[in-house]
């Protein structure tokens, strides 16, 4: 007797139901998709108790005849494609023709749609995968979709789906990825008869990103300056140096208009944020990317949720590159707060005995300080002397405890006419307080030292190279094929890290040398991390990528604390340095150097302005 048989028709849909609808967010993404694939430019959602008694989805789409409403509900049937080429280079959202057959196969179904030029349109009632009424319809030109119990046939999915208000989380996430990636089609969006949201088409992306997420996030957003490479555009917004999530729920990536997720373009955006985010935090991302649809797979995945890039690497540099020039140009506007020239009236002199007559006090600007200098580690320089940062400060007394000749006893500012910023203070000895033209600013010295610090020392060891030191024991390991012909190829980069290593055979290496400011007890779990670290970073970075970790450690420990009093000419120099750095926004660990608060939020604290 055969052991192979067939499946029937109704098992088969099923089993293809598995793998398209895993939940009501899943028959949502795929309906909406065939909206916008059909030319919808206003599409409503109505959803109740989480979908799962009811999703109704309706679009102003082109519609379709009768002979195609019957055509859709057969399996593998789609005006999309039409050989294997297509294949090759899909633009549409949809093209495997699964989603209807398999929605109606585990649910109540009904399909209505009408042509434009249409007298009558179609009704089409469907129960568990079998068609029950055909009949002329009267509805709107476009297409209604009505799912209605979903799984009532297979128990032990229904068994699966979570509590009502999880599944509806999950649709609002679901329509939010679709009015995001199309800001040019209008939305509505209605939960058990309450309208959640309602959104007008748009003809900007950052319209509907202020509408779905508020002005304050579009504040705090950067667009992306829309360069790539020939073959990709990258366009979007990305949050400021420091706005980070603790999940990545706002770091939404699209490709060709769909939303997707790629471990290469997670990796991509991360280099991109390099030291410019703390660790566990994601960035706030609103990245497309434009490219032929022949250089990416969207045909990996059942849910079209992943994809599969022609020339990886190319993407990853591309959108690597893209964020790091963009948060450039952001560091640039960021300047010119402090640095452009205001028109200020002239204030009249002020009388220190008469403000003492009043009862104020005169505070000085910054206390002098106790303590002796601080300066940089020494590393030798190749011409074997000690180089030592410039970035030093020095305090107001000797090392013999003699206090230094000085004008006055508080150092006095000296005006400026290229700063915009004012130095008001110093608050607990730590932060720092700034007046601008957009109101008040507060600087952390310790995280500001620490950037500036970290950019100087790394900078002189990319010019420099890495001083390395030998070890007394020379170490051998082996390693796989794969990473053992990584180690070949990028021999010039680990020893210009400081390493010092060697082939001793066939997939066997030797290190001597080992970068002095790090301390190795295992050779071989060290160059397992340096292999993947390095293997994770793109082309352009740094080929300190490894050390910059122990870089980040060692300014640390050097940079000013607080309870470090400085005078008011090491603030000001501290603060200008700061301006001149790559990413001054943040410390090296991803921490903020300076918050601003506006006048006009300081105007609402006082209750000057509703």
């Amino acid at each position: 007797m055969s052991r192979i048989r067939l499946l029937p028709e109704t098992v088969a849909s099923q089993v293809a139901a598995g793998e398209v609808v895993e939940r009501p967010a899943s028959v949502v993404k795929e309906l909406v998709e065939n909206s916008i694939d059909a030319g919808a430019r206003k599409i409503d959602v109505l959803i109740r108790r989480g979908g799962i008694s009811l999703m109704r989805v309706i679009d102003d789409g082109s519609g379709m005849d009768r002979d195609d409403a019957l055509l859709s509900l057969e399996r593998h049937a789609t005006s999309k494609i039409r050989s294997v080429a297509d294949l090759e280079a899909i633009g549409t959202l949809g093209f495997r023709g699964e989603a209807l057959p398999s929605i109606a196969s585990v649910s109540r179904f009904r399909l209505t749609t009408r042509e434009p030029d249409a007298v009558a349109g179609t009704e089409i009632l469907v129960n568990g995968g079998k068609i029950d009424i055909v009949r002329d319809g009267g509805e709107a030109p476009g297409t209604q979709v009505e799912v209605r119990s979903i799984f009532y046939n297979v128990p032990a999915r229904r068994k699966f789906l979570r509590a009502e208000n999880t599944e509806s989380r999950n649709v609002e996430h679901q329509l939010h990825l679709q009015t995001i990636g199309h800001s040019n089609v209008a939305f509505t969006f209605t939960r058990d008869d309450r309208v959640v949201f309602q959104l007008p088409a748009t003809a900007a992306l950052n319209d509907r990103i202020r509408d779905l997420y508020g002005n304050e996030l579009l504040q705090q957003l950067i667009p992306l300056d829309g360069s790539g490479s020939s073959h990709i555009r990258i366009s979007g917004f990305i949050g400021q140096a420091g706005l980070s999530r603790q999940t990545r729920a706002q770091q939404l990536v699209f490709v060709n208009g769909r939303a997707i997720e790629s471990p290469v373009i997670t990796a991509a955006v991360r280099e991109g944020y390099h030291t410019a985010l703390m660790k566990g935090q994601y960035p706030v991302t609103f990245l497309f990317l434009e490219l032929d649809p022949g250089g990416v797979d969207v045909n990996v995945h059942p849910a079209k949720r992943e994809v599969r890039f022609r020339d990886p690497n190319g993407v990853r540099e591309a959108v690597a590159r893209c964020i790091q020039e963009t948060l450039g140009r952001g560091r640039a506007e960021w300047q010119e707060k402090f640095r452009a020239p205001i028109a200020t009236p002239t204030q009249p002199a002020v009388d220190p005995s008469a403000a003492l007559r009043r009862g104020l006090t005169l505070r000085p600007q910054v206390v002098a300080p106790e303590e002796s200098h601080r300066e940089l580690p020494q590393f030798p320089s190749p011409g074997g002397t000690t180089s030592v940062s410039s970035q030093t400060f020095t305090t107001g007394v000797e090392s013999d405890g003699r206090d230094r000749a000085r004008p006055s006893t508080v150092d006095e500012p000296q005006p400026n006419r290229q700063q915009q910023f004012q130095i008001i203070g110093v608050l607990n000895k730590l932060y720092v307080l700034m007046e601008n033209a957009d109101g008040l600013v507060l600087v952390d010295q310790h995280a500001a030292h620490e950037r500036i610090l970290f950019e100087e020392l790394r900078r002189r060891m990319e010019e420099q190279g890495v001083p390395s030191q030998k070890l007394l024991i020379t170490q051998t390991f082996e390693l796989p094929p794969r990473d053992a012909d990584w180690i070949e190829q990028n021999m010039s980069i680990l020893q210009k890290m400081g390493i010092g290593i060697e082939s001793f055979g066939p997939n066997t290496f030797k290190i001597d040398s080992l970068p002095g400011f790090l301390d190795v007890t295992d050779g071989a779990q060290f160059m397992r991390k340096v292999i993947d670290d390095l293997k994770s970073a793109s082309d352009r970075s740094s080929p300190l990528r490894l050390g910059e970790e122990m870089i980040a450690m060692t300014v640390c420990r050097h940079a000013v604390k607080a309870n470090d009093p400085l005078r008011y000419l090491e603030v000001e120099k501290l603060i200008q340095d700061l301006l001149e750095c790559d990413l001054p926004y943040c410390c090296p660990h991803g921490r903020p150097t300076m918050i601003q608060i506006s006048n006009t939020e300081l105007e609402k604290k006082f209750g000057r302005k509703v």
